[in-house]
């Protein structure tokens, strides 16, 4: 295995002059925010694991001497997470780190808080100070160039991923070395210990054809390219940066495939913290997730007190048993971009149907304005949300009715009404209720598997993890869709004469 180097640009004060480059290696627990390198874990004592980066110095389990045992004890003991975080303010908590295995065998295992005692609904769990919280706000030290930069669309995530990677520079000179070092042992991994699509090959991203998903990694993938190539210009206006870099300028310092990776790291673990100042609003917080198990159907939540960001459970746990926070409204799509794992029991899961009317149509501008009247825009996103499919379709049959729409006279009678309402016949809600069934059906034709695969894949003990989350994600899309088909199917017949035929609809709205 090979280890991996690293310019280190020394700082010096006036005369300025070029400093030489030396060569660092990665962090011993790792190179997710620099570059992935294949490495071997052993257990060292109890449940404590030491993970090299270097062929010449894997640590096989009862292969090495005694020094080399206690020499990585005592790194442990010094980077341990918790550990340092008490020496620097955190006080007593209730949780500790504990630890499941990897799905690969040569990556370490990966750590999750776990309550440390019995708690109870209301209890806290721990409260983290701020000076052991990294936001904006430290990274520019001022807030108004971080609005600043913001405002012009470079995100928290890669101010956040660049300071870290400036700080990885340092070593063991950071003051975050302990906390980087954490996260380079997760590598982004959530708790399914799979990392973000983001970070898949080509031919693990095919696990996700025939899903809109795939599509949002790709258009992720070409926006953190985006932010890379503006990089510089967060290095030449923060001052704390430049000041302690100056001849490090970040496109130089850092190839893209290092950001990308520093940037999924930050993105699985960051928190956005409510009522506070936007320099604060996305934190970074050691004992947070990816620590913390994530679930749509919890309430407990990272919160801003005072000058801390606090944890209440908001429920019951036994000592030992993984502590759970909520991940907000997102559904399922975006849980896997972000933190690598698909939660069945997601009530927030959806799908999501673009309607857009004809721009072709000679009635278009009317159309519009009645579309607006009602709430609507000429190209309409609906929501399809799981467990409600059927009040999706009820909700799309008044747009779609709309578009198709062709006599003069009943537009001028849905101009003249107050409601959404327009004149159906039989035949027009055939074509529409038809259009959509098409829809549904070309949408699951494009996955290459069906439902009844996916079940059987699911119950393959030795699958890929990467492939079940994938897996389990398509299954839940391929359900909505199913459900939604079921619902246009029942609408059909309902109708007095199922068999009539469609209406003509030459500027039949769109779907997609």
């Amino acid at each position: 295995m090979d280890l991996i180097f690293l310019p280190q640009t020394n700082c010096i004060s006036s005369p300025i002059r070029p400093t030489p480059e030396r060569p660092i290696s990665l962090l011993t627990a790792g190179s997710l925010l620099f570059r992935r390198s294949t490495r071997n874990c052993s257990s060292i004592t109890h449940k404590n694991y030491f993970c090299a980066a270097s062929s010449s110095d894997t640590v096989v389990a009862g292969s090495r001497n005694e020094e080399r045992k206690v020499s990585s004890k005592k790194e442990d003991e010094v980077t341990d997470l918790k550990l340092w975080m008490h020496k620097n303010g955190l006080p007593p908590c209730k949780v500790v780190l504990n630890e499941r295995p990897s799905n690969d065998e040569k990556l370490c295992p990966i750590h999750y808080v776990a309550a440390s005692e019995d708690l109870q609904a209301g209890d806290i769990a721990f409260s983290v100070p701020n000076s052991l919280v990294v936001t904006l706000e430290r990274v520019l030290g001022n807030e108004t160039i971080a609005e600043l930069l913001t405002t012009n669309k470079l995100s928290e995530l890669a101010c956040l991923a660049l300071y870290l990677m400036y700080e990885k520079k340092q070593g063991k000179k950071s003051f975050w070395y302990p906390y980087i070092r954490e996260l380079d042992r997760q590598r982004g991994r959530g708790q399914m210990a799979v990392e973000s699509p983001l970070l898949w090959s080509e031919t693990e991203l095919d696990y996700l054809t025939g899903s809109p998903t795939k599509a949002e990694v790709l258009a992720r993938a070409e926006g953190i390219k985006r932010e890379y190539n503006e990089l510089d210009t967060v290095w030449f206006m923060a001052g704390s940066l430049f000041q302690q870099y100056p001849y490090d300028i970040p496109t130089e310092a850092f190839p893209f495939e290092i950001f990308k990776e520093a940037f999924v790291a930050v993105q699985s673990c960051v928190v956005h913290l409510q009522k506070v100042s936007l320099a604060r609003r996305f934190a970074l917080v050691p004992l947070g997730p990816p620590l913390l198990t994530y679930r749509s159907n919890c309430k407990a939540m990272l919160t801003a007190v005072d000058d801390t960001v606090q944890l209440v459970v908001d429920r019951s746990y036994k000592a030992g048993e993984s502590i759970l926070v909520w991940c907000g409204p997102q559904p399922n799509s975006k849980l896997l971009l972000n933190y690598g794992f698909v939660d069945d029991d997601n009530s927030y899961d959806r799908l999501v149907v673009e309607a857009s009317l004809n721009t072709e149509d000679p009635q278009y501008q009317e159309k519009r304005m009645v579309a607006q009247r009602n709430g609507k825009l000429s190209v309409q996103v609906f929501h399809v949300y799981v467990g409600k499919e059927r009040e999706a379709i009820t909700d799309m049959l008044p747009y779609l009715r709309l578009g198709y729409v062709s006599d003069p006279s009943e537009m001028h009678s849905v101009i003249s009404s107050q409601g959404p309402v327009c004149p159906v016949s039989p035949c027009m809600e055939r074509a529409v209720l038809d259009q959509l069934a098409n829809y549904f059906t070309t949408k699951l034709g494009n996955y290459p598997t069906t439902l009844i695969e996916d079940e059987l894949l699911l119950g393959d003990c030795n699958l890929n993890a990467r492939k079940l989350v994938a897996t389990q994600l398509v299954r839940l899309e391929k359900k909505m869709l199913t459900a939604c088909l079921q619902a246009t199917v029942d609408l059909i017949n309902q109708l007095p004469d199922n068999t009539l035929s469609p209406c003509p609809a030459p500027y039949a709205p769109k779907l997609k």
